[in-house]
């Protein structure tokens, strides 16, 4: 064989002149200098590998026999200690029993030392089983709690003819040494196994490496550097040739065999280059598909939405993505069917649709179809669609491609937006209105009360100011129900016990509900308190059982119920001003009517009533919606026709610092007054109505009409005990503002505010500032009497 031919160049490989050049850094190992060349070649070869799996396998075979071996030993060394406690057992068992009877504390003492005495023997113990005082208990040594043999023995006596026990001998043997000796034999065996291993190892590792890697890397070298266009000559290994051809051998005839077929190989891939050529139009064909694929597509990404769809030339459906599953629908079941036919039958606008079919019948593009559609499953969805025709090469209209979006969650918040801003309009109106018109409903309200008062012996007369009174005090409470709804009412929050509350409101309810209406209370006997304004909340239970007495024209039960509820957040999802918590609910539940679906969404708006001309103002519901949003909760309807309404209110639960309990009002205490007030009032009647009512309460008056007057006469050094000003006035300072200025120049002064809408400026996220005074306008004189005094007095 060709390999077999001597060569006196023997620490090398002859490898082919092209290669020589690009290979000179794969030299062989062994031409490099001394061991640190031999194991720095080693990094990353076979021979690396077989040392691993040598040392491993000699590993796991020493360690094998070494656990045997210390097994073994072991096994004999606990059988040596086992053999010494029985023998123990046997010696002194009787002898011990006798000085147990006999009570010979010595002897005990003894023979249990002599035990102790014994090679691994760690304590020893004679304790006394017979029920008597005192009994005998010997122990020698210190017991352990682990790596330990422990035997117990009977002291048994013969008493009358009859063996009894007396006694326990309890004798504890340590297995310290036993590991001690096997860790020490454990060491010496593994060290000296380790350092064989690794010799024969690295012999054998170097033997493989001189008989096997070095001509494998010769054959590596003769591969990387193989050219088909200029073949080498066949490959020959460095080394003495062998008796008999060997598995190197056998693998050198193989690959120069190999290369030669590949030579052969090369020139029929020639000609199938050739061949190939004929496949050009089923390569064509697949490039085509490709492009379709991709043209496709590119169709869904410019119509992005939820669920991708195709419609054939017929304008039915051919393919459906698997997204279409999310609308409850079985894709599967919708091809072949008509997309306007399906909407129609689920409810969508018939003109919306027929305008569509006309445009897709034109074979347009349509971009932001939006219409409403019952889903699937039921609820009503809004559905945004985008399509795009799709024309053949010669034109010919193949359909349509496009997507479909599911758009209700953006259709929801736009109507929340478009009553967010209703409702601020709504707001900026009534506070508008509320300033001026409570203005006026002061000066009313004030001077009927003189007029009342100058008329009372003329009853007709009186009948005229009783009606003039009346009227005015239904002005103020349109007014104040207009900025509850508005939720710009500042409110005064304190801890209410809910069910106390109730019941009180309960006795006012009677009345109103007549005979003919029943009244329950199912109140929570630990309903938690509620944070919010005592009397606006009560004002609001009076509204929702008024409205549930007017659904019950032929009678029927209101229920007033009471209960501790956590809202979560899939509870209060889709109202985004309501956060999750602990809440308070009470519901007023009535056995009326009903309210129909159609108007069950539009009860809360303003004015809103179904009682008829003159029968209501549609305030009502507004007003306790207003209130329980201020507050910090919200307000839920469950109604059907002919079986009733609940509606539930929610406030939030008092805990903290903040939540006070509400305290009574007490009267004032009568004293004569004779402290100086500085009215500051825009509204010259408004001023001058309430300068005419200090007066006559005794009080000594300073006015004036805005804030810059009323610093002029601050720093002029006008002496007041009280500032009694309005909070919205004119002239770029308001009534907070004053106060804040006056504060720093007089620290000492009381300041009480008076408004009918104070903005967000004593008054924020609808509860007053800390610390603030306030009289709402409208006010008679005994409301404005009581609060000065308050005021003055630190109340």
């Amino acid at each position: 064989m060709g390999n077999r031919e001597k060569n006196p160049r023997r620490n090398g490989a002859v490898a082919p002149v092209a290669a020589k050049n690009d290979l000179n850094g794969i030299a062989s190992p062994i031409l490099e200098p001394g061991l640190l060349g031999f194991f720095k070649r080693l990094r990353g070869t076979v021979g690396l590998r077989l040392l691993a799996a040598v040392l491993l396998f000699s590993s796991l075979v020493t360690l094998t026999l070494t656990g045997v071996q210390l097994y073994l030993e072991y096994d004999r060394d606990v059988s040596a200690i086992e053999n010494r406690l029985n023998e123990i057992g046997r010696s002194y068992v009787g002898s011990l029993a006798e000085s147990v009877w006999n009570l010979d504390q010595n002897q005990l003492e003894l023979q249990l030392n002599g035990i102790l005495r014994r090679r691994d023997i760690r304590a020893v113990e004679v304790r006394e089983t017979i029920d008597r005082p005192n009994p005998i208990r010997f122990v020698v040594g210190q017991r352990g709690t682990q790596s330990l043999i422990s035997r117990e023995y009977p002291l048994d006596h013969l008493i009358q003819g009859a063996r009894h026990q007396i006694g326990v001998l309890y004798v504890e043997a340590t297995l310290t040494n036993v590991y001690r000796q096997l860790l020490d034999r454990t060491l010496i065996i593994l060290v000296s196994q380790a350092a064989k291993t690794f010799l024969v190892s690295f012999f054998i590792l170097y033997v493989f490496h001189w008989l096997v890697t070095r001509h494998l890397v010769t054959i590596a070298e003769y591969v990387s550097s193989y050219n088909f266009v200029r073949p080498p000559p066949p490959l020959r290994l460095d080394r003495r040739p062998p008796r008999k051809p060997d598995e190197l051998d056998k693998v050198i005839d193989a690959f120069n065999g190999m290369c030669g077929n590949l030579q052969h190989a090369y020139g029929e891939l020639r000609q199938a280059n050739v061949e190939l050529e004929r496949d050009l139009a089923v390569r064509e064909q697949a490039e085509e598909n490709a492009r379709k694929s991709e043209q496709r597509f590119r169709d869904y990404a410019e119509t992005a939405s939820d669920y991708f769809w195709e419609i054939g030339p017929d304008l039915t459906f051919t393919y459906i993505s698997d997204r279409m599953g999310a609308f409850g629908a079985d894709r599967d079941k919708l091809i072949g069917k008509d997309p306007v036919d399906l909407a129609l039958a689920a409810g969508a606008d018939p003109e919306v649709m027929r305008e569509h079919r006309a445009r897709v019948e034109r074979h347009e593009p349509f971009r932001n179809l939006e219409y409403a559609r019952r889903d699937f499953n039921g609820p009503v969805r809004w559905v945004r669609v985008n399509g795009r025709p799709v024309f053949g090469s010669d034109g010919s209209f193949l359909g349509y491609r496009g997507s479909s979006s599911d758009v209700t969650k953006q259709h929801e918040a736009e109507e929340r937006l478009r009553q967010s801003q209703r409702m601020d309009a709504i707001g900026q109106l009534t506070g508008g209105v509320a300033h001026d018109f409570n203005n006026v409903l002061t000066v009313i309200t004030g001077t009927i009360e003189i007029l009342e008062e100058g008329v009372k012996d003329r009853p007709q007369l009186a009948a005229v100011a009783q009606l003039i009174d009346d009227a005015a005090t239904r002005g103020a409470e349109i007014t104040s129900q207009l900025l509850t709804f508005a939720r710009r009412q500042p409110l005064q929050p304190r801890k209410v016990d809910v069910n106390g509350l109730i019941t009180e409101t309960a006795r006012l309810i009677n009345p109103i509900l007549g005979e003919h209406i029943e009244l329950k209370l199912e109140l929570a006997k630990d309903a938690w308190s509620a944070l919010a304004d005592q009397s606006q909340l009560s004002a609001a239970i009076i509204n929702l059982a008024v409205n549930a007495r007017d659904a019950m024209p032929d009678g029927g039960r209101v229920t007033l119920e009471s209960a501790n509820v956590t809202l979560t957040g899939p509870d209060v999802s889709a109202d985004d001003e309501v956060k999750p918590g602990d809440f308070v609910m009470i519901a007023v539940t009535d056995t009326g009517q009903g309210i129909p679906a159609e108007i069950r969404d539009r009860v809360f708006e303003p004015f809103f009533t179904t009682k008829g001309v003159g029968r209501g103002t549609g305030l009502g519901l507004s007003m306790v919606y207003g209130f329980a949003r201020q507050s910090g909760g919200t307000v839920k309807i469950d109604s059907e026709e002919g079986r009733g309404t609940v509606i539930r209110l929610y406030l939030p639960r008092a805990t903290g610092q903040a939540a006070v309990e509400v305290e009574p009002v007490r009267a004032p205490i009568a004293t004569s007054a004779h402290e100086k007030i500085l009215v500051v009032e825009d509204d010259p009647l408004v001023r001058g109505y309430v300068i005419a009512q200090l007066g006559s309460l005794g009080y000594k008056t300073l006015s004036a009409s805005d804030g810059a007057a009323a610093l002029a006469l601050v720093d002029q050094g006008a002496q007041f005990d009280l500032l009694f000003t309005d909070v919205i006035m004119p002239g770029g300072m308001n009534g907070r503002q004053l106060a804040d200025a006056v504060l720093k120049r007089r620290p000492g002064v009381r300041v009480l505010y008076t408004s009918g809408y104070t903005e967000n400026t004593i008054a924020h996220h609808g509860q007053l500032d800390p610390g603030i005074a306030l009289l709402k306008k409208p006010y008679r004189k005994s409301e404005l009497a009581r609060k000065i005094r308050e005021v003055l007095e630190g109340g």
